[in-house]
């Protein structure tokens, strides 16, 4: 199934250089999970904190259940943010 895959700040240099605006469409097997695609993609998982589908926030503890995306979900991941 294919989903949109999207990185921000630091980790948009993990992206391939197809990538338009930290985004790039990928297929993926409708079992994988959150973290087979961080995985993927060589984005550290202490890396990946802010994980979103379509805009919801999925927790450490979910990231390893199969069959969470569905085809055409955005798949959004954040690194943690330093500074004030």
């Amino acid at each position: 199934m294919r989903i949109t895959f999207k990185l921000y700040a630091t980790l948009q240099g993990l992206l391939p250089p197809e990538a338009v605006d930290n985004a790039i469409d990928i297929d993926v097997d409708e079992n994988a999970t959150l973290n087979d695609i961080v995985d993927l993609f060589k984005v550290p998982r202490k890396s990946a904190h802010l994980v979103l589908i379509n805009g919801v926030y999925f927790a450490h503890d979910d990231r390893d259940t199969p069959g969470t995306l569905s085809a055409g979900d955005v798949l959004a991941i954040w690194p943690p943010v330093a500074g004030g």
